[in-house]
């Protein structure tokens, strides 16, 4: 076993390796960019180095600096978690030729799956099945066109090169293929630095299944059985679960040694995954899978597998790097029970799962337990940055079947409490719970299918949420007219009391709220005890409670016992109840309407990126829903569309262009 590795990745993933390489005696060295210097992986490892800017390009994709750091500390192997340099050929034999093990596998292993039209015509060879399609050289946009149509609409285009959905875009006609593949491969080229492109037949119904293969030195090979990652959006998964539901034996045994021949295929070593697309028109089939692609480095939903099996992926990647035989052979492995992972991210559902930004004002997660397993990269107090990828953690949970799992899961996200940035766990809950997901009525187009379900439309604040907020505010009230009372030496003065005191009267006080685009107001009475009687809701509730200084609210509302968390920063109030979150804005009425504009047209840039294409100019008439821009941030493509018809009045930036978050992009006039 190695004495000291080094982590080539951060976040998630480096926490994850450092804790098992923690557990097995060996020292970890992390490394990290300027946006990361007080990142949690960085805090946990036993040394770190410092590699350069924060954008990746300056840093976590440099090789040399990252052989550097280990040579600098002395580490004997690099370990590259998941994307960045994890299935780069070039960075496997740098390190070999710098005398530092890749633990991962061969390059030629990496050169032989990273090109997915090369990967399936080997897999043809191998005699695993394969997706009718593409896979040629010839890269001509009037060659490709002929060949989709050859394969017959929908087709998907896919990057050659890489993985998570970039450069992928799916195309259900021919008059959309030209801007589709346009799109497609200039987010390959900025993603991967390659633009080159394959065409799929699109499986209507289809299910992701994929199978998790280990390989050693010594020509051992086993899977672990299957995962099903069928629910995505945008091409990259949400929720993960092993086994597969509804798996049939003899199904799982053919997708299994299919994986495993395909991994002798390209003399592979180390952990890996076989991704297949199965087409469930008919149910699953032993005879309806087909290989999609080979990633050939650990998976972001190895956890899954690590549940039902009792394995640690991490370690077995050690031990077969520094030479060893797998651990345990084909027969000695089992399914015990199963798991689901769901991905915490930073991102708006309503907004069409908009990245966001910010600092991580407030994070709880739920407690782990042996049901019950948090992976995460982040604290409370870091920022979620422009950056990187916007995952605050992986939630997974275990139970001897399915239907516990999943009620473990939904209990496990109301458990969430996440303030400073928008996030995805209500929807993740609406997934969960949703009935067809429950019934394992599964394919990729799960989340588009039921869409207005997983996604409704934002709801008025509730009386409950309301009620806590008052007391939140009067709380806030009463700490500040305590601690000038304690500075003025008349503690005791009438004037130091926030009770709405009145002579000969009930005190009484009115909070303004602004609930989105909604003004509401709540009239307060200070009853005896510190009580409040709040009108203006459904009905009038009496309230009580205490925020105490970690912003838990213990309250009792008409009775009944609540507790919320509450984040207050300035004017914005957020109040988090299991399962929902909901903002409102503490209005001042005497400064109400200033600094008010009426509508000035401007689309405005949800966050800080690159401009890659304009796509109108000055003057033109454009329709609503047209779109303007094309915005790339966070690693993915975002489409700036007109949000009614008009004329567009200027342009502020041009392609190539780095924009700021809230930056104006362009401005509308309205139709005259």
């Amino acid at each position: 076993m190695f004495r000291k590795i080094l982590i080539a990745n951060r976040g998630e993933i480096a926490c994850r390796v450092i804790r098992t390489a923690r557990r097995l005696g060996v020292a970890t060295v992390a490394v990290y960019s300027d946006a990361d210097a007080g990142a949690r992986h960085v805090a946990m490892a036993d040394e770190a180095v410092h590699i350069g800017a924060a954008p990746v390009r300056e840093s976590y994709l440099l090789p040399e600096r990252i052989i550097a750091a280990a040579k600098l500390t002395g580490a004997e192997a690099i370990h590259p978690g998941y994307g960045f340099l994890s299935e780069n050929a070039g960075f496997a034999r740098a390190c070999a030729g710098a005398g530092l093990t890749f633990i991962g596998p061969p390059p030629a292993a990496i050169e032989a799956m990273g090109l997915k039209g090369a990967a399936k015509a080997l897999m043809e060879k191998a005699k695993v099945p394969v997706v009718p399609g593409y896979h040629g050289d010839d890269q001509t946009p009037d060659l490709l066109a002929k060949e989709a149509a050859r394969i017959g609409y929908p087709v998907l285009i896919k990057a050659v090169a890489g993985g998570g959905g970039k450069g992928m875009r799916r195309v259900d006609t021919e008059k959309e293929f030209a801007a589709a593949l346009s799109g497609a491969q200039r987010e390959a080229a900025n993603a991967f630095g390659d633009d080159k492109v394959l065409l799929e037949k699109y499986l209507v119904k289809p299910r992701h299944i994929e199978i998790q293969v280990f390989a050693d030195t010594h020509g051992n090979a086993v899977h672990l059985f299957e995962r099903d990652c069928s629910v995505q959006r945008r091409h990259q998964k949400v929720l993960e679960e092993a086994p597969a539901p509804g798996m049939p034996e003899d199904m799982r045994r053919a997708m299994g040694e299919a994986a495993v021949a395909a991994a002798k295929a390209i003399g592979y070593a180390g952990a890996g995954t076989v991704e297949f697309i199965a087409d469930v028109s008919e149910g699953l089939r032993p005879d309806r899978f087909y290989f999609m692609e080979m990633n050939t480095r650990l998976q972001v939903e190895h956890p899954v597998t690590e549940m039902i099996t009792g394995q640690d992926l991490v370690e077995w990647q050690l031990l077969v790097a520094a030479g060893g035989h797998l651990p345990l052979v084909q027969d000695d492995l089992v399914i015990d029970g199963h798991a689901v992972e769901a991905r915490v991210y930073a991102e708006d559902p309503v907004k069409n799962f908009l990245p966001s930004v910010g600092t991580l004002v407030r994070l709880r997660a739920p407690a782990e337990d042996a049901h019950v397993r948090v992976d995460t990269g982040v604290r409370e107090g870091d920022a979620v940055s422009p950056h990187y990828d916007p995952m605050i953690a992986k939630l997974i949970v275990w139970d001897h079947d399915r239907a516990a799992a999943l009620r473990r899961l939904r209990q496990a996200l109301a458990q969430y409490q996440i303030a400073g940035v928008t996030t995805n766990t209500a929807f993740l809950m609406a997934l969960a719970g949703h009935p067809a997901f429950g019934a394992a009525d599964l394919d990729t187009g799960f989340i588009e299918r039921f869409r207005a379900d997983l996604i409704p439309q934002p709801e008025p604040a509730s009386a409950q949420t309301l009620a806590l907020a008052v007391l939140a505010v009067v709380s806030g009230y009463r700490a500040t007219a305590a601690a000038q009372a304690a500075r003025s030496g008349e503690r005791w003065s009438p004037w130091a009391a926030v009770n709405g005191w009145r002579m000969n009267d009930t005190g009484a006080d009115e909070i303004h709220f602004r609930d989105r685009d909604t003004d509401v107001t709540c009239r307060v009475e200070y009853l005896d005890g510190g009580a409040l009687r709040i009108f203006g809701l459904e009905h009038a509730v009496v309230a009580e409670g205490e925020l105490a200084a970690d912003g838990t609210l213990d309250a009792v509302l008409d009775g009944r016992r609540v507790r919320a968390g509450i984040v207050r920063q300035g004017e914005e109030l957020v109040v988090l109840l299991p399962g929902h979150t909901h903002k409102l804005t503490v209005v001042d009425p005497r400064q109400a309407g200033e600094g008010e504009e009426g509508g000035s047209g401007q689309l405005n840039a949800p966050m800080p990126g690159k401009i890659v294409q304009v796509l109108v100019e000055e003057g033109a008439a454009v329709e609503k829903g047209q779109p303007l821009m094309v915005l790339e941030a966070m690693k993915m493509e975002h489409t700036i569309a007109a949000p009614a018809a008009g004329k567009v009045a200027k342009i502020g930036f041009r392609a190539g262009d780095q924009v700021p978050e809230g930056a104006t992009l362009l401005s509308l006039e309205g139709e005259e």
